[in-house]
């Protein structure tokens, strides 16, 4: 990142000396200013998309990305902001990308703050710009780049529940002086928490008789503490052109200790029937571009960018196993990544005429990856020591081109029609497994349009997409992980290396009636044909021990509408309050055609969200409130021909207030998960001698936060 900054200040002072020695006669400077503002992405853009800009993340004071998602339409986000779905679908469907590029594995965006977001896009239908391995929609975080206006900005809020306090503070700093401008996003708190939940496994022969039941309690407590650093420095040459560093730094701390125990009603416990866990990892990662945009004539533009990254996580675990209350088996795992990555993006556009926009781009990229773990047996009652050292090493490949152009052919009526290669190659080799090589290659042809009907407020969308969710390579990895207790409960896991991608064709349509200033109504439809489906089967393998593998499994199709409704009180009523009413409903559908019977959906996919929401205003602007409402459905999927799973259905309450103390002070109150419901989940297998369920129970809590904002 250093070795950027530099490159960028050596090439910003070659600029200005070059600039310097052929100096001119003052010109004259003409300003034109334009309607900005009327410009309306959702409603303008032939690609289907929704803008959370960063006014409305500071509108509602958002802590985390996961919070300014929960209220888009057709996206759910599960506990922790870390499961992002759209169309219901998780596990790989629904892209994420940082500045238009995926994040890597194990990188967390709920550490993103805030401030340093330009604005989110919620992308439903996929672009050849951006990858196409985009099966559900992809989710784009774009960081502030320019700098308008001079800013100087403290948070300072804390959060707390019955198990957990969250004090943090975020720091923005951003000026400009002359063609130079700067921005310094700066981070940091500290989570302490001490929770409890409880797994129930149930074993029921055929004549309903129980033969056995046993409760797992845990007991997690610990702290995490994080910093985030983010600097952009931007310039504005000459000659026109525009150069922009743009670094992200997140440090992450996590201690924990863990303490399980079971209690016994029916049948025998687990062999293991006690365990202690210490717990601590350190994470580390970093990120550096640099973004050059040339303008030519007539309207043409070349945007290139390079940029690395490097990820380092090390760990230590200690458990101590106990059976029949005495110890049994004490080991230390010590384990750690390293990984680095270098990456290239570009794109040329032009207009042909006044009608045709052209664009055509690359991607590339580079990552290596190096995965250790060593375990030392301190104690076994048995004698028998396992001590290990597995080494894992992993290098991923890809490359990408594009062409598109985006065609209006009338004021009313516009098409964009694209075309993306992509192209990976993954490596893997390591202790215990022979050497993996997989290699995959797409061709993506997407097609959208969008007509505006003459009343000005009414608008059709269609798009045709090809797009594929390609294996990662913790999945293809011969390695193997074993579990203490084996059962088909916990299995342990090996990975194939005979994964295909998941291939998917879809078509989306929309009606859209903009019928007021900032009020909407419309209805969205999409169906997905996914082959090559990839699934996770449990096996009993050669020794007697179970084990979770991913398969490709033949083919599954999903299907989704989505209804949106918003609108100012002042759009149906005169003299209103200042109240934004906002609604929406989504309903998701899939089937596999591998797995028979009833029921035979994608595994956790969201059935039905639905979101309801008010937000007020007091005329003079001092006091703001609102509160939204989240549902999220679940139900009994038949995942495999004899595994079953279930899950409750999730209500959330969320509200806030804030108030304007001066011009430049606001205090801001929110509290989320008011109704503190507790949420469960199971897995049930079914077999010859009757059926095991599994039930893992976490205990809803209600959260405050008080926050104060305050400009200086």
């Amino acid at each position: 990142m250093i070795r950027l900054t530099l490159a960028a200040s050596a090439i910003l002072a070659a600029t200005q000396a070059m600039a310097d020695e052929q100096k001119q006669e003052p010109v004259q400077k003409v300003e034109i200013k334009g309607t900005a503002e009327a410009y309306n992405p959702r409603k303008d853009d032939t690609a289907s998309k929704i803008i959370v800009s960063s006014d409305e993340l500071k509108r509602y004071g958002d802590t985390s990305i996961g919070d300014a998602l929960k209220r888009v339409p057709g996206v759910s986000v599960g506990a922790g902001g870390r499961d992002i779905r759209m169309r219901g679908l998780g596990s790989g469907y629904t892209q994420i990308l940082l500045n238009g590029e995926r994040v890597p594995p194990g990188f967390n965006i709920e550490t993103l703050a805030p401030d340093s977001i330009e604005r989110i896009e919620v992308i439903r239908a996929a672009s050849a710009e951006f990858s196409t391995q985009s099966i559900a929609g992809t989710i784009n975080i774009v960081l502030k780049k320019a700098v308008k206006t001079a800013q100087r900005e403290l948070k300072f809020g804390v959060s707390h529940s019955k198990e957990a306090t969250n004090p943090n503070g975020n720091l923005v700093l951003s000026d400009k002086d002359g063609n130079f401008s700067y921005s310094v996003n700066l981070g940091g708190g500290r989570y302490q928490f001490d929770r409890n939940s409880v797994s129930d496994e149930d074993l029921i022969d055929l004549t309903g008789k129980p033969q056995m039941g046993r409760r797992m309690l845990t007991h997690d407590r610990g702290h995490a503490r994080g910093l985030e650093l983010s600097p952009r420095l931007n310039w504005n040459l000459q000659n026109g052109d525009t150069l922009t560093s743009q670094s992200f730094i997140n440090r992450n701390i996590f201690k924990s200790a863990i303490d399980r125990g079971y209690e016994v009603d029916v049948g025998a416990a687990p062999f293991f029937d006690a365990v202690h866990i210490r717990n601590e990892n350190k994470n580390l990662f970093a990120r550096s571009d640099l973004n050059w945009v040339h303008k030519f004539g007539e309207g043409a533009k070349l945007d290139a960018k390079i940029g690395g990254h490097r990820m380092r996580t090390n760990g230590r675990w200690y458990e101590s196993d106990a059976h029949d209350n005495a110890p049994h088996l004490q080991h230390d795992v010590f384990s750690g990544v390293r990984e680095w990555g270098v990456s290239s993006t570009g794109k040329y556009s032009t207009p042909i005429g006044t009608d045709h926009a052209l664009a055509a781009g690359w991607e590339a990229g580079y990552t290596d990856r190096d995965d250790w773990r060593k375990q030392r047996d301190l104690f076994s009652a048995d004698g028998a020591r396992d001590d290990r050292d597995e080494g894992y090493h992993a290098t991923l490949r890809r490359v990408a081109a594009y062409a598109q152009d985006e065609w209006n052919i009338s004021k009313a009526w516009s098409v964009y029609a694209g075309l993306r290669w992509e192209g990976i190659h993954t490596q893997s080799s390591g202790a215990g497994f022979d050497q993996v090589s997989n290699r995959s290659s797409v061709w993506s042809p997407l097609a959208q349009t969008l007509y505006k009907l003459p009343n000005g407020k009414d608008q059709v969308r269609a798009a045709l997409t090809r797009t594929y969710k390609a294996p990662q390579a913790s999945t293809l990895s011969g390695r193997r992980f074993t579990s203490t207790n084996n059962s088909q409960i916990e299995t342990d896991w090996i990975g194939n290396p005979q994964l295909k991608p998941e291939l998917a064709t879809g078509i989306d349509a929309s009606y859209e009636h903009y019928w007021a200033e900032g009020a909407l109504f419309s209805v969205a439809a999409a169906a997905r044909r996914i082959n090559n489906f990839t699934r996770r089967s449990v096996f009993l393998d050669d020794t007697g021990r179970w084990v979770a593998t991913m398969t490709n499994n033949g083919r599954a199709d999903v299907r989704s509408v989505d209804v949106e409704l918003k609108f100012p009180m002042k759009a149906v009523m005169d003299k209103a309050p200042a109240l934004d009413v906002r609604a929406s409903v989504s309903r998701n559908w899939s089937r596999v055609d591998s797995v028979p019977g009833p029921r035979n959906t994608l595994d956790q996919q969201v059935p039905l969200t639905a979101i309801f929401g008010l937000d007020y205003k007091t005329p003079d602007g001092s006091w703001s409130m609102g509160g939204s409402f989240n549902l999220r459905t679940n139900g009994e999927v038949r995942v495999e021909e004899n595994r079953y799973s279930w899950a409750t259905v999730s209500r959330q309450l969320d509200a806030y207030m804030a108030w304007k103390l001066d011009s430049k002070t606001q205090l801001r109150f929110s509290a989320w998960n008011l109704l503190k419901q507790d949420y469960r989940s199971k897995t049930i297998y079914t077999t010859n001698n009757g059926s095991l369920t599994s039930e893992q129970t976490s205990f809803g809590v209600r959260n405050i936060r008080l926050q104060l904002e305050a400009r200086f």
